[in-house]
């Protein structure tokens, strides 16, 4: 936050206390409370994971050229700056409690026409769903070098995996989605414009074909757990973050 000059919001900070105190009770705690604290700390973890991507977005695009993404407040890390409260929070969060899909959830609009280059805009693209891997990676890490409870053990990794399932899913070069924003700014002006058509209706297609599809669910998960192993992950203790996160099924 330095590079700005603007401290973060103090919701974001209640965010991250939220997530600390679910993974508290998961610590501590057995039973029903040691799975409401493994909820807690991963839907409040995505939350402030959910921040932190956008801010990756706004960040790069700020150091880019577009300096309106400052008076927008998105450098505040402030979640109310990034989502509609119901399309784009209560939603991805419903979908993430029931499927387990971390369904892209925020969004920032830059102005690409202040950005300096094609590949300052393609990193602009880039950098929230890296911000994700990155996340993914620092949660493997503490769990592979920490004697953890387990039940914050399983929580964390949990969350981990949530993180590089979001980085897997927002990498596709799928209209509306960050892999597409990577390559966008290199296409022909029809395809951008037809492109821009369907970035609304193309992710809510693709998480309908994720959960109502076996085969392209099973290649989501596949891809993530892929990237997951190769982290490091401990999959064992994530899958059992996610029975306790999905706790009634």
């Amino acid at each position: 936050m330095h590079a700005t000059g603007l401290a973060p919001s103090p919701l974001f900070l209640v965010l991250v206390t939220a997530a600390v105190a679910g993974g508290a009770l998961a610590a501590l705690t057995t039973g029903a409370e040691r799975t409401a604290g493994i909820v807690l700390l991963v839907l409040g973890g995505w939350a402030v994971a959910l921040c932190l991507h956008e801010f990756g977005h706004a960040l790069t695009a700020y150091r880019g050229g577009d300096r309106s993404v400052r008076a927008k407040g998105y450098l505040t890390l402030d979640i109310r700056r990034y989502t509609d409260p119901v399309m784009s929070l209560l939603l991805p969060l419903a979908l993430l409690a029931l499927g387990g899909v971390p369904l892209p959830g925020g969004a920032v609009w830059i102005n690409r026409a202040a950005l300096r280059s094609r590949a300052v805009a393609s990193a602009v693209s880039l950098a929230g769903p890296l911000t994700n891997l990155a996340l993914g990676a620092a949660l493997i890490a503490v769990v592979a070098t920490s004697r953890l409870p387990e039940g914050l053990a399983d929580g964390l990794s949990c969350l981990a995996l949530v993180q590089v399932l979001a980085f897997v899913l927002n990498i596709l070069p799928v209209p509306g989605l960050d892999g597409f924003g990577a390559l966008e700014p290199y296409l022909p002006a029809s395809t951008r414009r037809f492109a821009g058509s369907l970035a609304w209706y193309a992710p809510m297609l693709l998480f309908v074909l994720i959960i109502g599809v076996p085969a392209v669910g099973n290649a989501l998960f596949g891809a993530g757990f892929a990237v997951f192993d190769a982290l490091g992950g401990d999959r064992a203790a994530a899958v059992t973050g996610f029975q306790e996160l999905l706790f009634w099924r």
